[in-house]
Order: C-alpha cells, then structure tokens, then sequence
C-alpha cells in the first residue's frame, strides 16, 4: 500500500529522518514508538508533504508522491491527523468535516462518519473548540476520513487525552480499518495504545528504525527500554 524507500528528510543542515526504509501492506496498522525528537512527527509531516523530503521514495499503490504539494498528497488518498488535531475552533463540527470533503465529489458530511462517531452527530452545529479533548480528535479522525483516504496517518493521537478514552480509540481505529479497508500509521509515545491498536510496533530513533516486530511477538520490556533510555 505504502512503500518508503531510503528516505531522508532534513530541517537546514540537520538530518532527522536518515535513509528510512518502510513497507504498509494493505489493511495494515504500524505503531511507530520512539521518545521525543527521534524523528517520528518529521517522518509523519514528510509523508503528508509539509516538509519536503531530501531523498528518497514514497509510493501510494505504486504511485510516487515526494515532490507533490500536501493537498495533492490527499487527493491521492493519504489522510493525516496532526499533532495537537488542529481543528477549526470557530467553526462548527460539521463545518469542521466539511474541509475533509475538497478532494471529494460529496458536499455533505456522509452519514458513515456520524456512525463512527455519533457525539458528532449530536454535536454537529457546536463549535469545535467547545468540545473534549477526545472529542476533538474523533473530529480530527472523521475530517481526515472526509476525503476517503487509503492511507492514514496519526502523529501521537493520544496526546492530552485521558486514559480511558485511549482505549475506545484504539478499538474505533480497527473497527475503522475493517470498514474502510484502510491502512494506517500511528505515531506514538504510550505503549499500550500502540500494542492495543497495532499490528506491527516499530521503534525510531535518530531517524532510524532500530527495531521492528509484529505485536503478537513483542517484548515489551524491551520497547519500553528503547522509549526511556
């Protein structure tokens, strides 16, 4: 679905994500864990074309995307939900959802986003920045899902969010996943959300993978030795 081929990105003279290589299967959820400054929302942003790539390939279903403008990178079907949501405050929910529509024929919400997440049903005419935290990034989600992507993309979802609510979102991310037929990568910090929701955990650090494995044979004091050292 998404194959990431020696791929270098860098901020001026500093190399952050160095000669990185990743293959998504279809259907497919990769958690990429690393602590903080190791790489994982400049490899997310890069994916999405907010910051241009160095060298290397980024291929959606066999189609090049590096040097394509973030806009272009979502009609081809990568979806992205940043860090921190960004959200339209001002705006209402279903304005908010609306912006996910451009890439699409649909000038309306589908009724499929407000089955996933009916509190935005109920709160489709509040503004965005009266709702929870949590509610806040099931809006980001279904803005994201708005353009039908094949591809999405989470950079650290849970942040600012209370535990319980993590829980509900890793399982409403695979029930997405099994609807939709969407691969996913979420950038995380916290372990379990990553082991709840994943298929595969792979570990970034210094802008490199230094480990891969699929959940079912992780260690997980092993992870959680590369996220505190």
């Amino acid at each position: 679905m998404l194959e990431i081929k020696d791929l270098h990105v860098a901020y001026g003279e500093s190399e952050v994500v160095k000669g990185l290589n990743l293959s998504l299967k279809e259907n497919e959820i990769i958690a990429v864990l690393g602590r903080n400054g190791m790489g994982k929302t400049t490899l997310m942003k890069s994916l999405i074309g907010m910051i241009p790539s160095k060298s290397g390939s980024v291929q959606l279903k066999g189609k090049e995307l590096n040097g394509m403008k973030s806009h272009d990178r979502v009609a081809a079907g990568v979806g992205f939900v940043p860090q921190g949501r960004m959200i339209f405050s001002t705006m209402t929910v279903e304005e908010n959802i609306e912006t996910g529509l451009t890439t699409t024929k649909e000038t309306k919400v589908p009724e499929e986003l407000y089955n996933i997440f009916p509190i935005l049903r109920d709160f489709r005419k509040r503004r965005g920045g009266n709702l929870s935290g949590g509610q806040q990034q099931q809006l980001a989600i279904a803005r994201a899902l708005a353009s039908n992507p094949d591809v999405l993309l989470l950079d650290e979802p849970t942040e600012g969010i209370q535990p319980s609510i993590i829980k509900e979102m890793a399982h409403t991310l695979k029930e997405i996943r099994d609807s939709h037929g969407l691969s996913i990568i979420v950038s995380e910090q916290v372990l379990s959300f990553a082991l709840d929701v994943a298929d595969r955990i792979i570990v970034i650090e210094k802008g490199k993978i230094i480990h891969d494995q699929p959940k079912d044979e992780v260690d997980e004091d092993q992870i959680a030795k590369f996220l505190s050292v």
